[in-house]
């Protein structure tokens, strides 16, 4: 079988190629004349998707495409166009539909921190550099091991991705940024039957890096194994309880609800509009005693990670809340110029068909001096929540609802039946404060969060340790 895609796909070809970097600064100079800020984004992004499902490859993509946008900022107004054409005469266009105003501006650039983040992504392709063969062969070999397993396999569906995003960003100081940003993930789902029962369990992961890690047996094989753990743990799984339960969340990807129910509202834009649960908190105490997260776009490959980001501001290791304190929000610079403070690497966009705006990086709760174990033998009568799903979050008073992936009920402090349906429901700034114990195996998770926002969707990461939660209403199907 050959490859419906990136066999000819060209090496990245600078901005400069399409457009002399002097007329281009000349535009954006031009455009940006008396207002406070703007840029020129440029991207060139290839990806491709492979499904495997029902033991046939069932769907295999690629797609590339290249374009640029350009901005101007005015105090709280922006101006934002883009075109997939990238020539003279289009930036010319784009540049005068994106005009808002020709004075007027504050005349102060929001000017970047100093370089934070010295690791920089080798320029691999992970689309392009094993065969379309090697990764069909390979998830073929992935099937046939999960459904060798255990004879309860129903179902097996796996998805490999990869894809390459390589932008260069023009600043009208004169200052002109380029990296490249690859990333990959695989999936493996499995649907197990048990006398007439179905359930699913689900792993996978990966990050900004080469696609044949992804690829050795010895990492899929333990991909494999973990979905089928969890779905065999959920075959056995008793309706859930309902009603106010003290819980204890496992490390690293319980952090979604981290992400979701306090993340959101620590974004610049949501706290200088005042619609964030903890506007006007900055200096409080806002979580329990020992509580300190952190927001890190420097981490190395994680699925999260920039080297600067989308404006061309390094990204950096930016403390939220620091024992228990609210101590910084998460910015772009147009935000951090309207509320007098400095960017910290959080502009982020979806693609150059988007103005960027503070997007979360990889966000994580440090961890603390209490082990698993111990925080589990102080639960008297609750849950131990160690998978999620989907959830819902509104950002204006943190409330959230979770639902949990795989869980087990407690009574003192013994593990008993894994239960399913059940919803953890509540709010971030309450939750913050419900703390008790903090384990000492905080972990990042294994790579596969994406984050909505206004209809963009960006990569992140989100870790934390064990915790103990008193107090949380769990939503329940018994």
């Amino acid at each position: 079988m050959t490859s419906p895609s990136n066999e000819n796909v060209a090496p990245f070809r600078p901005f400069e190629t399409y457009i002399e970097q002097s007329k281009a600064l000349t535009a954006l100079k031009d455009l940006t004349n008396g207002a406070d800020d703007g840029e020129l984004y440029f991207e060139r992004s290839s990806n491709e998707t492979l499904v495997f499902d029902n033991n046939k490859l069932k769907n295999a993509s690629f797609n590339a495409a290249e374009g640029f946008g350009v901005r101007t900022v005015l105090g709280e107004t922006m101006g934002y166009a883009h075109s997939t054409e990238i020539s003279e005469k289009s930036l010319l266009r784009a540049t005068e539909s994106a005009k808002i105003a020709s004075s007027g501006g504050g005349g102060t650039l929001a000017i970047p921190p100093s370089k934070t983040n010295t690791h920089r992504y080798k320029e691999i392709d992970p689309v392009s550099e094993e065969s379309f063969g090697i990764k069909v062969e390979t998830l073929k070999e992935i099937n046939e091991f999960v459904r060798q397993m255990d004879e309860r396999v129903f179902q097996v569906s796996i998805s490999l991705a990869s894809s390459t995003q390589e932008i260069e960003i023009l600043r009208p100081e004169g200052v002109s940024v380029r990296d490249t940003r690859p990333m990959t993930r695989l999936n493996i789902s499995i649907i197990v039957e048990h006398e007439g029962r179905r359930e699913t369990g689900t792993a996978g992961g990966g990050g900004r890096s080469s696609i044949r890690p992804l690829l050795e047996k010895s990492h899929w094989q333990k991909t494999a194994e973990e979905a089928l753990r969890i779905a065999l743990v959920n075959l056995q799984a008793v309706p859930a309880p309902a009603g106010v339960m003290d819980i204890v969340l496992g490390p690293g990807w319980p952090g979604i609800l981290l992400h979701e129910a306090i993340g959101h509202g620590l974004e610049g834009d949501f706290n200088r509009k005042g619609t964030s649960a903890f506007s006007n908190l900055m200096n409080k105490q806002i979580a329990a005693k020992g509580v300190t997260v952190l927001d890190d776009g420097t981490l190395k490959d994680r699925r999260g990670s920039i080297t600067f980001d989308d404006e061309g501001t390094p990204s950096a290791r930016n403390i939220l809340i620091e024992d228990g304190k609210l101590v910084s929000y998460m910015q772009d610079r147009q935000n951090a110029r309207l509320m007098n403070v400095k960017p910290t690497g959080n502009g982020r966009r979806e693609s150059y068909a988007h103005a960027p705006m503070p997007r979360m990086t990889n966000t994580f709760m440090l961890g603390g001096s209490n082990s698993p174990q111990s925080l589990l033998g102080d639960l008297k009568n609750g849950i131990w929540a160690v998978g999620f799903g989907g959830g819902q979050v509104d950002i204006t008073n943190g409330k959230f609802v979770f639902s949990c992936t795989e869980a087990y009920l407690v009574k003192d402090g013994e593990i008993g039946n894994p239960i399913k349906g059940a919803t953890l429901i509540g709010d971030g700034a309450t939750a913050l404060k419900k703390i008790q114990g903090i384990g000492n195996d905080m972990s990042m998770d294994p790579g596969m969060g994406n984050c909505g926002k206004q209809g963009q969707w960006v990569p992140v990461g989100v870790g934390q340790p064990s915790l103990y939660i008193s107090g949380l209403t769990v939503g329940g199907s018994a």
